[in-house]
């Protein structure tokens, strides 16, 4: 089978394969859809993942349909469609330096288990958004590290795939109010196609006097200026001057989540936030989340499908894997499967 691979610095491209035997532990997987991370292109920048560099297998956001169940295995039934937790398998991270990547027809989930290997989804999900499963996985985390619940009032800055996920996410915990802040107005458009209640435009509006506006204000330390009454802001952006935005409007005990990526160190003057008390809260990966937020995908469906931008033939994923890398030209592009292919 043809399985994209990273062979070296700036290349990815499709390298003949062979898949796995499965024992009577395993699970066979048909992949039907595969998102594109920006990890991805990093990957492939660096010329792999050692000690596969030269020869790593990309794809890490999957979701197919089980062709193969092992004598041993319980809890699964050929035919069943499936998400998959990339983080657990023997082998390796799939699609992140494992012996094995989504971006191919099939995987192999050793000595596989429910809800830890895989977990069944209704036939009727469709499989581009059954792929946001792992990336959003990534945004619930930031969701649940913040603490929001029924009530909260939240801000998440940045409109990307995560973003959006996290405003889903944040609605699904019972958030009272959610805003999106972005500087593109396509962003924001769908942001608010995913449930966000106000959307504010950075470039265009001053942020923390919108966030009064709609959240209401609470006085500041000893005569200092209002605040906003949001209680927690997520970044999902990763520019410092969305920390520095945060930590301004911030009122006492809010909480800032970090999910974002930031690539260059940020300053704090951490005399001015002192009498905050903010928490900051860092967010990575998903600990607990990878089929935690699968209700939520379920449930939302019509919702998380707006964050797809973009829907390419597996037979042009080195194609989709430069879409997916070019600044601005696409928000989530994601890969699929035709059925006969393996």
């Amino acid at each position: 089978m043809k399985t994209l691979m990273v062979t070296r610095a700036d290349v990815a491209e499709f390298v003949e394969t062979t898949r796995p035997e499965a024992g009577p532990n395993d699970v066979v997987v048909r992949i039907r859809a595969c998102g594109i991370c920006g990890s991805d292109a990093l990957y492939t920048r660096l010329g792999g993942i050692p000690p596969r560099q030269g020869a790593t297998p990309l794809g890490h956001e999957p979701a197919g349909e089980i062709i193969h169940v092992g004598v041993d295995v319980t809890g699964a039934a050929v035919g069943d469609h499936v998400v998959i937790n990339p983080m657990a398998n023997r082998d390796g991270i799939i699609g992140s330096g494992g012996a094995q990547g989504a971006m191919a027809p099939e995987v192999v989930l050793f000595d596989a288990r429910p809800g830890v290997h895989f977990r069944v989804i209704p036939d009727d999900l469709p499989w581009e958004v059954a792929a946001l499963n792992e990336p959003m996985a990534v945004a619930y985390h930031g969701v649940n590290r913040s603490g929001a619940g029924d009530g909260s009032k939240v801000v998440v800055f940045g409109a990307g795939p995560v973003g959006l996920g996290a405003a889903i996410g944040f609605r699904s915990k019972g958030a009272a109010h959610v805003v999106v802040v972005d500087v593109v107005p396509s962003r924001l458009e769908k942001a608010l196609r995913v449930g966000a209640d106000a959307v504010i435009n950075s470039a265009e509006e001053d942020v923390v006097e919108r966030l009064k506006a709609l959240h209401g204000e609470v006085p500041g330390f000893m005569g200092r200026p209002a605040r906003p009454a949001t209680d927690v802001y997520l970044d999902a952006a990763g520019v410092p001057s969305v920390i520095h935005t945060a930590l301004e409007a911030a009122k006492n005990r809010a909480v800032l989540t970090i999910v974002a990526v930031h690539k260059t160190p940020v300053e704090i003057d951490f005399q001015q936030i002192l009498t905050s008390e903010i928490d900051i809260r860092m967010s990575m990966g998903y600990p607990t989340e990878i089929f935690e937020v699968t209700d939520s995908i379920i449930e939302f469906a019509d919702r998380y499908r707006h964050i797809v931008s973009d829907v390419v033939p597996f037979d042009h994923a080195d194609d989709a894997l430069v879409l997916a890398s070019t600044p601005g030209a696409a928000d989530k592009v994601v890969v699929v499967f035709d059925e006969r292919q393996s």
